[in-house]
Formats: C-alpha cells, sequence, structure tokens
C-alpha cells in the first residue's frame, strides 16, 4: 500500500507545501501549530534541519493516485515538481535541536512528522519514520528522540509500534507531551 509514495530529500521548491501540510495536519489533529516549540522550522528547513547536520524528508504521491483525498483543501497547495507532497519529517541533531528537548548524547530528534489527513493510516507514516531511523543510523547517530501530545493517537501509536520506548511525560502551555526514545542498533 505504499509503494505509490517516493520518500526523498527536501527541496527548496518544496517550501510552501511543507509549509501547508504542517498546518493542515496540525489543526486536524488539535493542535495550534503556532503552539508548538520551533513553530516556523518548516520554513527554514535548509537552515534548521539541513546545515545542522540533520535531514528533512517528503513524500511525494502522483496527482492522480490522490485524486480527491486533498478536495478538503487547495490541492494545488501541495504541489511541487514530482507531484504532491503528502508526508514530511526529519530530524536534528539533538544539541542542535530546542531548548525544551531532553538532552541525550549521540541521539537524533525527529521533528515535524506529518501525513496528510486523508493519507493516515496507510502505513506512510511508518516508512517515512524507517527511512529517517536509516539515515539518522547512517549518520552515526545511536538514538532518536520522539515528542509528541497525548492528544495524537495515531503518533503514539507509530512510535510505540516502532520499538520507542516511553521515558517520560512533561507538560507543554495546554499539551500534554509523551517523550520517546529509541537505540538504533547499528547495521553492517
Amino acid at each position: 500500500m505504499t509503494d505509490d509514495i517516493l520518500f526523498r530529500q527536501y527541496e527548496p521548491d518544496d517550501a510552501d507545501a511543507v509549509a501547508e501540510l504542517d498546518g493542515w495536519a496540525m489543526r486536524v489533529a488539535g493542535t495550534d501549530p503556532t503552539d508548538i516549540p520551533g513553530h516556523g522550522d518548516v520554513e527554514r528547513v535548509d537552515s534548521v534541519y539541513l546545515d545542522s547536520g540533520g535531514t528533512f524528508l517528503v513524500g511525494v504521491v502522483d496527482p492522480a493516485d490522490a485524486a480527491g483525498l486533498f478536495d478538503a483543501t487547495d490541492p494545488d497547495s501541495f504541489e511541487t515538481v514530482d507531484g504532491l507532497v503528502a508526508a514530511m519529517g526529519g530530524f536534528l541533531p539533538n544539541e542542535a535541536g530546542y531548548d525544551d528537548e531532553r538532552t541525550v548524547e549521540a541521539a537524533a530528534e525527529l521533528h515535524r512528522m506529518r501525513v496528510a489527513p486523508p493519507l493516515q493510516g496507510r502505513g506512510y507514516g511508518t516508512v517515512l519514520l524507517e527511512a529517517l531511523e536509516e539515515r539518522a543510523r547512517r549518520a552515526g547517530f545511536s538514538y532518536v528522540l520522539a515528542t509528541t501530545a497525548q492528544r495524537q493517537g495515531r503518533a503514539l501509536t507509530l512510535y510505540s509500534g516502532a520499538g520507542y520506548e516511553q521515558v517520560d511525560s512533561s507538560v507543554y502551555g495546554e499539551y500534554d507531551l509523551v517523550h520517546f526514545e529509541k537505540r538504533l542498533v547499528p547495521t553492517d
């Protein structure tokens, strides 16, 4: 079911579509995007993610394969040179992350994991997470950290199902947060 999406490195031409997907997915999940720590990083993917030693991936689908799925929004808002941006996510080295994050040596922090709401539950988030973990492993990270709001049930299920251990919880504004961690096993 996930072979109709292509995950690739973010390109500057993706900027508008990435910002649109970020806002849409967060609003549907009941989260005000402006309440998120580091909000605005999706407008500066190059400097925040790529220049810091992290990565940022976009998942692109053929517009014909997504016909009707983006009807709740303007499909043109998600268009990029090779299709519609339907998923996205990145990681930062922990030391380049946000002040509110935990400090874990040799860790990458996942951020902005999003799948277009009508495409959720099809495995795209799992494939994206696996791709980010593999890139983090190849970059020399030993751990991956993830934080999500308690109200984001799909994210909680995604991380738990992928072997992430809940290591803490906290409150940020009106959001009950859950903090996850996973040790990456080196591959030879």
